[in-house]
Parts: C-alpha cells; structure tokens; sequence
C-alpha cells in the first residue's frame, strides 16, 4: 500500500509526496506537527499540514533569506530570526565571523525540540554559544529589541500566530528594533500563487523602508515552486556586497555573489506587482 502527504497550497493546488514512514506528529499548543519521511526529499517538517523544510531541498531557502542581507551588511553582529524553528536560518548566519549574537525568536518550543532531534543538520546552530533562545511572541519581541543590524523574518504561512508578521505596523517595529545600518528580509510567499500577499508585504514594507527590494528563489517543494523574499534596509542597496571572506562560502550549495545579483533581476510580471 502507498502512502502519500498531500498539502493543499490554494483551493485548486496541491502537492503530494510519497510517504515512507510517518516519523513524528502530535498536537502542539499551537499547531498540529508532524515528520515524515518522504521518498523524494527525504525527511519533511509539517506545520499544520504545510511543508516548512525538507532534507534535500532546505539549503535553497535558508542561504537566500540569510546570506542575502549577510553579505550586504558591513559588520553584522546581532542578528534575529523571527520563525525559523527548525534552525536553519541560524545555521547559515553563525557561518559569518562577525556574528556575535545569533537570536531565535519562536513562539513554539516544541518545533525546537522536534527540528533538533530530526533534523540535526539543519538544527546545528541552536546549540552554538553565540545562539540565544527565546520562546515568546515575534512581535512582542520586535516591540522591546533595539540596535540589531540584521533581521530575518523567516516566518509559517500568514495564518494564526503568524498573521501579524505580515502588516505594516510590524515592519514600522522591526524599522525602529534596527539600528542605523539595519536591514530586514521576509519570507513574502510565491507571486504566482500568492501574488495579493507579496503586493501586500512589499507594500508594507515601503511605508517605513528607504530601500526596498524583492528577490526570487527556487523551492521545489514550496507553493509553485517560485518563492520571493521582501528586503528593507535603512541605507544599503543589496547589490552593495562587501569583501566576503572565503571559508564562509564552502558548504553553500546555492548562494553566491552571481546568484545575488541575479536574484533581484525579476520577470515583468513580478515588477508589476512589485510597483504597482
């Protein structure tokens, strides 16, 4: 017998993945979590049946939301991630050296637990000593931090908890929780399934952001495949990449300067979202 996940992405998408055994699921406080081993991607995190992360594809979307602003930001020392359970965003900002402080901020202690016993290699930064837990409310956070040069908005669909990551209230909060060389970039779904979401968050964002920016990357197993990322910074365009240090680079299988600049360089009908 065949066993397959199935995740409704609209009211008329789907995606399906063969199932090899179902590794973990229970009822956290706030969402229903599973793990399933896939026979295509490997090991699959679920969050109230969406797709968060899967072992063979994961690398895509936690180089392009970290390493993007990483590489912009002349001296980034404290970095946040809002979301992010499964620790894969940390695992990328501890590769930098300048890093000092590497903050998780995730209202879920159990997706912790669940990513750092299933997904050792992608949780491996949650135990490092420059990575500070905290398990409270994203926004509530943003309300009280100051001072970070980077923020990472690395959040689940915009549903339940997560909804208020996605107004223009919350990006005025992470504005003021930056400091003067401050850059953000948000997760802001796919344009072509969530087009009125990523109009919405660029929008957002442009109401307190000097700089404003959208860039693309391609996630197999998120909704079509196509997924953008919203960058604000008070100051810095993201094609003003520093001089990178070398070793950082060795175990990125996506990222590079090239991949960077390209990133940016979107299709028509991105731009008119984008601007219209």
């Amino acid at each position: 017998m065949e066993v397959w996940f199935t995740e409704r992405q609209t009211d008329a998408v789907t995606i399906g993945l063969k199932v090899k055994a179902v590794l973990w699921r229970e009822r956290t406080p706030y969402q229903e979590l599973a793990v399933v081993e896939s026979e295509a991607y490997g090991r699959v995190l679920i969050l109230d049946g969406a797709i968060q992360t899967t072992e063979r594809d994961e690398y895509v979307y936690h180089e392009m939301i970290a390493q993007v602003p990483l590489a912009v930001h002349p001296h980034p020392r404290r970095v946040a991630v809002i979301g992010g359970g499964d620790g894969g965003a940390i695992r990328e900002i501890l590769r930098h050296p300048a890093v000092e402080e590497a903050h998780l901020i995730e209202i879920d202690e159990r997706v912790v637990e669940v990513a750092q016993r299933f997904f050792p290699e992608i949780a491996i930064g949650l135990n490092d000593d420059r990575t500070h837990l905290h398990f409270t409310d994203g926004i509530a956070w943003a309300r009280e931090a100051r001072d970070f040069d980077v923020i990472l908005v690395d959040s689940t669909d915009p549903v339940g908890p997560a909804e208020g990551l996605f107004t223009a209230e919350f990006y005025k909060t992470l504005y003021e929780a930056l400091g003067p060389d401050g850059i953000m970039v948000a997760q802001s779904e796919s344009p072509f399934l969530q087009p009125d979401l990523l109009r919405r968050v660029v929008q957002g964002v442009r109401e307190h952001f000097p700089v404003t920016r959208v860039y693309l990357a391609s996630v197999p197993t998120y909704p079509s495949g196509l997924w953008s990322f919203t960058w604000g910074s008070k100051r810095h365009e993201p094609e003003d990449l520093r001089e990178l240090e070398a070793p950082w680079r060795a175990h990125l299988r996506y990222w590079t300067p090239e991949v960077h600049r390209a990133a940016f360089a979107l299709p028509p009908f991105v731009k008119e979202l984008v601007d219209g």
